[in-house]
């Protein structure tokens, strides 16, 4: 019997097969589908790779699930992101149905409070931004913004550069 403690022998020669079985399904599987399937381009790419990390911890750490059922279940993730990807590439129509667009938080330095408000961002959140990517002030921050990831991009620069129009054609402007 396991406990919080100690483990049998057993136990632990499950685990530790379940782990060396799972990444090499894992492995095969990202060989098959590609850099992709880590990538964080989307919500459902970041979705997908919380779900293979849960089914990995899953099946490592519950020795009564099979490897079969974690195969599956890691395929079956993996494949729905590569069906998104290919509906939302080839359809404009699905990618403006299921994608969110880039959203533009701060513009030639001035914080755009009502797309602050629209993406449920606190201002103090927007500054930590700015101080992460190393802003001294607002006057070089070109555009701010909330990608579709959920990460935050900051443009700036001390020069007075203008962001190429291909840059910013996908953002969001107003609210």
């Amino acid at each position: 019997m396991e406990n919080w403690l100690i483990a049998s022998w057993e136990i632990l020669f499950k685990t530790g097969l379940s782990v060396v079985g799972i990444f090499i399904v894992m492995i095969v599987i990202m060989r098959i589908s590609g850099l992709r399937t880590f990538a964080k381009m989307s919500g459902i790419d970041f979705a997908s790779t919380i779900a293979i990390g849960s089914i990995l911890a899953a099946v490592i750490m519950n020795t009564g699930q099979s490897l079969i059922k974690g195969l599956v279940a890691l395929t079956t993730v993996v494949l729905f992101q590569a069906l998104y990807t290919v509906i939302y590439r080839k359809s404009d129509a699905a990618d403006k149905l299921i994608t969110n667009t880039p959203l533009l938080l701060m513009n030639e330095g001035q914080v755009l409070h009502e797309n602050l408000n629209k993406a449920n961002v606190a201002l103090s959140d927007l500054m930590a931004k700015l101080r992460e990517a190393n802003v001294h002030q607002l006057k070089e921050v070109n555009a701010v913004v909330l990608e579709t990831t959920g990460d935050v991009s900051v443009l700036h620069s001390k020069d007075d550069k203008d962001i190429d129009d291909v840059i910013m054609a996908d953002v969001q402007k107003d609210s």
